[in-house]
């Protein structure tokens, strides 16, 4: 079953010359941002888990990009399983959306799309639907240039009309995890799941009169996806992705 929790307490963005995760070229693919809350802790995660991987690897909606984020939420940690990806950042996350989207509460599995649009994670169909519906939205450019174990990011001016200011947040993750659940509602599954965030943060500001620069590290073994975001969780205008340093 979907489990519901009372609060608990939170122009066109192209990555030149990158390939996705899944090996296709994003030619002039437009960026679309995928968030997945979910918890090896929750039976019902597992089949949404499999949907985030699919969008990963297939690519299947064409003329987008499609850049996921597995945030795994630390609240279902009591019933018998800690989930050793979660973290309370992404359940303080995921307050913020439930909060803006105005649901009853946080639950998983969510899938969030673009800061535009939240359902029920594990829902094929819906998903792809979103992915497209976004499509139509401006973006601004985001751009990542790898150099010597690090990556200089610049972002463009927001399209104008669209936000006074949005964040820049870098997030770092894990190509993907394996676990053998061995209690709580999961016991005896072998779970997986990929694009792992272990690390999100805030890195700056832009906004539709001054673009934004900065340089980040690179961790080996992660991928690095820069996304800009409205604040309180707002609409998304851009995204990036470069896949896993060795």
């Amino acid at each position: 079953m979907i489990r519901t929790l009372l609060w608990i307490g939170l122009g066109m963005g192209v990555v030149l010359g990158q390939t996705s995760p899944g090996g296709k070229l994003p030619d002039q693919s437009q960026p679309v941002l995928v968030e997945l809350f979910t918890s090896e802790g929750c039976s019902s995660c597992p089949p949404a888990d499999a949907l985030l991987e699919r969008l990963d690897s297939k690519q299947p909606v064409s003329g987008a990009q499609i850049i996921v984020l597995s945030e795994h939420v630390d609240y279902w940690n009591h019933l018998g399983w800690a989930d050793p990806y979660s973290s309370p950042t992404f359940s303080a996350r995921q307050e913020q959306y439930a909060r803006r989207f105005r649901t009853a509460g946080p639950y998983t599995p969510q899938m969030v799309v673009d800061g535009r649009i939240e359902f029920v994670g594990s829902d094929a169909p819906k998903a792809e639907s979103a992915i497209r519906e976004v499509l139509r939205q401006p973006k601004a450019t985001v751009r990542i240039d790898e150099k010597d174990g690090s990556a200089a990011v610049e972002v463009d001016r927001l399209p104008k009309g669209t936000a006074h200011k949005a964040g820049v947040y870098v997030a770092y993750a894990a190509d993907s995890g394996t676990r053998d659940v061995v209690h709580g509602e999961n016991k005896g599954r072998r779970l997986h799941h990929v694009s792992i965030v272990k690390e999100l943060r805030q890195v700056g500001t832009v906004d539709d009169r001054e673009a934004f620069k900065t340089q980040v590290q690179r961790e080996s073994g992660s991928r690095l996806i820069v996304f800009v975001q409205e604040a309180g969780n707002g609409p998304v205008w851009g995204a990036a992705i470069r896949a896993a340093s060795r």
